[in-house]
C-alpha cells in the first residue's frame, strides 16, 4: 500500500543563482490523470481484491505451502499496484497542495483503493489465527514461503492487539477521514502567507530566513512566524486533539499499554531499547546541546541567545550560495570515494527527472524519499535554496534513494525497512559527504565552521528529536485526560524546549506556538526517534569503517539490501555491535561530544 512520504524535519535552505533544478517526471508511474494505464490497473485492482477475498476469504488454514505461496504473492502483486497508483497521486498532490484538482484526485483515489481493499482485510486477521506450529511447518516446506516469514513476524507482533474481523474492517474502511485530518494541516501549512521586510513569503521561505547572516531579518522571521502561527493556532490545536483522540481510542480497543507501542511494533524495535536511546540522550543534553550552545553564544557575542540565534550561520561562515551543480559534484564524489557502486546507484536521480529540487508556491515543504514501488524507483523532493545545509540535506535523500533501490530486491512485502533503520543509509550518505568537505577544508576557521555545522546538524537530529519525542509523549499522555487548549499544547512544547536547548537560550514570546508547523507529530506520531535511532546507529557504525574494518563496504551493501527482512540484532551483528546494548548509545553520543570537544580546543 501507498506509504506517505514523511518529510525530514531538519531539512533547510538558501537562495538563487541555483542553476538548472531538477523537476520530477512521473511519467514512469503514470503519464497523467487520465491515462489509459492508470484506469486499467484501476480496474485491474478492483477485480484482483475482489477475487483474492473469493478464492481465500476463510480458508488460509487449508491451504498447503504450495497454495500459501501462491496467495501471498497475489498480495504482494495487489500492494505493488496500489502503491504505484497512490504514489503517482500522493507525488503530484506534494508538487502543488494548494491546487484543489490535485487533492481531489489524490482522496478519491484514496477511497476508491480504501473499498476496494477492504474486503482483504481478513488476510492479516486469518494470519493471526494460525496456530504457530502449522505456520511453521508450512515455511520448512517451501523456502520460497520461508523468506516471507519476516512479514508474518511483523504481522503477527500485532496479534494480542487485533479486534474483531468486523470491527477492523470498520477502521480499515474509516481511515480516510483520518487522512483528510492531515490534508487540512498540509494544505492549511502549504497556504500560510509570511510578510518579512515588505516581502511575502511561503513557511519554506520564511523558515529559511532563520539561517540568514542578517540578525535583525532572523528575528523579524521568527516573530512572524510566531503570529501567523498564532492567528492559525485553532486549526492546529484541532488537527493534534482530533489525531491524537482518534489514536487514543483505537489504542484503547486494541488494549495497547501506551500510545508509543503502535509505533514501536511497526519499527521492530524493543520498548526497552527506545527508552534507553532517550534517557541516553536526555542525560547527554548538558554536555551536548547545553555546551556547544554556550560555544555558540560566546562566538555571536551575545549575553543570550533567542530561539532565532539557533541555527544563525557562525560570524566567520562563508555566506556563498552553493549552486545545484556543485552540490551534486559535492555528494556524488563523495559517494563514489566509499565505492563506485553508491555512485552508479545515484547518478540516475540527477539525469531521470528522479528529483524535485526548487522551491514553488504550493510545494510541501521540507524533504522526502518516497520509495514508490519496487518495481519503479523512488522520488526524491527537496526544497533546494543553496545553503551547506542544503547540500547535506541532499546526501541524506539520496542515501534514502540509495537504500530504497538496494532493498528493491526483495519484492514490495520485504523492502520496507523499519523506521529505526531507515535513517541509516540516508545519515552515513550524510556522514560521507561531511568527511570529504572537512578533509578538504584549508585552514583551522574553515574546519571549525565545517565542524560547528555538523555538530549543530547532528543536535538537530539527536537532540531536538527526542524533544520531539518527549513532546509528543506528554501531548498523548496529556490527551488522555481530555481537549487539549492551545494553550496546553503550548505549555507542553516549552516544557521539553528549555530542558534540551539549555541556559545559553530565552525564549521570545510567541515560541510556544512552534509545535504547529512540524508535520511528523500529525503524519507518523512517534516517528521522530527514528531519526535519532538512526545517527547514533550510523556514528557507530562509522567509528567500525574508520577503523578499517575488512569488507566493510561489502558488509554495507548487504544490510541496506536486507531492507525489512531481518532485525536490528541480526543487520548490525557483521560490524560487532548490538543496539539492545545501553552503552552502545553512548558510543554514538560520544562522536558528537568529541566533535565540540574538539571546537572548544580551538577556543584556546
Amino acid at each position: 500500500m501507498f506509504n506517505r512520504p514523511l518529510y525530514d524535519a531538519n531539512a533547510n535552505g538558501g537562495a538563487s543563482p541555483l542553476g538548472d533544478l531538477p523537476e520530477w517526471d512521473l511519467s514512469d508511474l503514470y503519464t497523467s490523470e487520465d491515462a489509459a494505464e492508470l484506469k486499467r490497473d484501476l480496474d485491474w485492482l478492483e477485480q484482483a481484491c475482489t477475487s483474492f477475498a473469493t478464492d481465500y476469504e476463510g480458508k488460509l488454514e487449508g491451504l498447503d505451502a504450495a497454495g500459501f505461496l501462491d496467495c501471498v504473492l497475489r498480495n504482494e502483486k495487489i500492494n505493488q499496484v496500489a502503491g504505484r497508483i497512490m504514489s503517482f497521486a500522493g507525488l503530484r498532490y506534494y508538487q502543488l497542495t494548494t491546487d484543489a484538482g490535485r487533492a481531489k484526485f489524490m482522496a478519491d483515489l484514496q477511497e476508491k483503493i480504501t473499498n476496494f481493499t477492504t474486503p482483504l482485510v481478513f488476510f492479516t486477521l486469518e494470519i493471526n489465527r494460525l496456530a504457530d506450529d502449522h505456520l511453521d511447518g508450512l515455511h520448512a516446506q517451501n523456502a520460497d514461503l520461508a523468506r516471507y516469514k519476516p512479514v508474518f513476524d511483523r504481522i503477527r507482533a500485532m496479534k494480542p492487539y487485533q479486534l474483531s474481523d468486523e470491527l477492523e474492517k470498520f477502521l480499515h474502511d474509516l481511515g480516510v477521514v483520518g487522512d483528510a485530518w492531515e490534508r487540512l494541516f498540509d494544505e492549511t501549512i502549504a497556504g500560510l502567507e509570511f510578510e518579512v521586510d515588505g516581502e511575502a513569503l511561503n513557511i519554506e521561505g520564511t523558515l529559511n530566513l532563520l539561517t540568514d547572516p542578517d540578525r535583525a531579518k532572523r528575528e523579524a522571521a521568527a516573530r512572524e512566524l510566531a503570529t501567523v502561527f498564532a492567528e492559525n493556532i485553532k486549526i492546529f490545536a484541532r488537527v493534534h486533539n482530533t489525531q491524537a483522540k482518534e489514536k487514543e481510542i483505537v489504542d484503547r480497543w486494541r488494549g495497547m499499554e501506551t500510545a508509543q507501542l503502535g509505533r514501536h511494533l511497526s519499527n521492530q524495535v524493543e520498548p526497552e531499547v527506545v527508552e534507553a536511546l532517550r534517557n541516553a540522550v536526555v542525560g547527554a543534553y548538558p554536555k551536548l546541546s547545553h555546551r556547544y550552545y554556550e560555544l555558540k553564544r560566546k562566538w555571536l557575542g551575545l549575553d543570550k541567545m533567542q530561539v532565532w540565534d539557533r541555527n544563525a550561520p557562525l560570524p566567520m561562515e562563508d555566506t556563498r550560495i552553493v549552486n545545484w551543480a556543485e552540490a551534486e559534484t559535492t555528494v556524488m564524489e563523495a559517494y563514489n570515494a566509499f565505492d563506485p557502486r553508491m555512485g552508479e546507484i545515484a547518478e540516475p536521480f540527477f539525469r531521470k527527472g528522479w528529483i524535485d529540487a526548487g522551491v514553488k508556491p504550493g510545494k510541501a515543504p521540507g524533504a522526502f524519499a518516497h520509495p514508490t514501488v519496487t518495481n519503479v524507483h523512488p522520488y526524491v523532493m527537496l526544497n533546494y535554496l543553496g545553503k551547506p545545509r542544503d547540500v547535506m540535506t541532499l546526501a541524506h535523500e539520496l542515501g534514502h534513494g540509495v537504500h530504497q533501490v538496494l532493498a528493491a530486491e526483495q519484492g514490495e512485502m520485504l523492502s520496507s525497512t523499519p523506521l529505526t533503520l531507515a535513517e541509516t543509509a540516508s545519515v552515513f550518505g550524510e556522514m560521507l559527504t561531511f568527511r570529504k568537505m572537512l578533509d578538504g577544508a584549508t585552514d583551522t576557521a574553515q574546519r571549525k565552521v565545517m565542524l560547528a555545522g555538523k555538530v549543530e546538524d547532528m543536535i538537530n537530529t539527536v537532540v531536538r528529536q527526542i524533544a520531539f519525542y518527549d513532546f509528543e509523549c506528554k501531548l498523548h499522555a496529556a490527551r488522555r485526560g481530555g481537549e487539549l487548549t492551545p494553550d496546553d499544547i503550548n505549555a507542553l512544547w516549552m516544557s521539553v524546549q528549555a530542558e534540551s536547548l539549555g541556559p545559553a537560550f530565552e525564549f521570545m514570546d510567541g515560541y510556544e506556538t512552534f509545535w504547529a508547523y512540524i508535520p511528523h507529530f500529525v503524519h507518523s506520531p512517534f516517528y521522530v526517534y527514528a531519526y535519532a535511532f538512526g545517527d547514533g546507529l550510523v556514528n557507530a557504525l562509522y567509528a567500525v569503517y574508520a577503523e578499517g574494518d575488512a569488507g566493510f563496504e561489502d558488509k554495507y551493501f548487504e544490510m541496506l539490501k536486507a531492507g525489512g527482512s531481518k532485525h536490528h540484532k541480526e543487520l548490525l551483528a557483521p560490524f560487532g555491535l548490538d543496539a539492545s546494548d545501553p552503552a552502545f548509545w553512548d558510543k554514538g553520543l560520544s562522536m558528537i561530544s568529541g566533535f565540540i570537544d574538539e571546537l572548544e580546543a580551538m577556543e584556546d
